[in-house]
């Protein structure tokens, strides 16, 4: 089976696989290469892989969506990092969501400022176009 991850920038992973194990929200599930074709939403958690070559792999995603179609399986997701052991990907998972927080955290403060100053200045708009 051929494994897609695909971000809104960029394909994160592209890899031959012989199982993939992802959690949709009635819980976990299995697929082989021979599985029939499938789609499931998924939930922020751990999706592993097994390469054709090598040993488990992991990759935290945010939600998304799975589709087995054949022999691919697409996964898209925003958000998405990967891991060869469990521990090292749970240390990268806090660091990027911890990244990623204090991104957003900036960004509500400069909408925040954006709308405030709309605000006044529609408010002195107002007041100037009186009468």
């Amino acid at each position: 089976m051929r494994l897609k991850i695909l971000l809104p920038s960029h394909i994160f992973l592209d890899e031959e696989v012989d199982k993939v194990v992802a959690e949709a929200e009635n819980g976990h599930f299995c697929l082989l290469p021979r599985h029939a074709d499938f789609a499931a939403a998924l939930v922020p958690g751990i999706l592993s892989y097994l390469p054709e070559q090598g040993e488990e792999s992991f990759v935290a995603v945010d939600e998304g969506v799975l589709v087995k179609c054949g022999p691919q399986v697409l996964v898209s997701t925003h958000n998405a990092v990967t891991g060869r052991r469990l521990g090292e990907l749970r240390q990268t998972v806090e660091d990027v969501f911890r990244r990623l927080d204090e991104q957003e955290k900036k960004a509500r403060t400069a909408l925040a400022k954006m709308e405030a100053e709309f605000a006044r200045r529609f408010w002195e708009l107002g007041k100037h176009g009186k009468p």
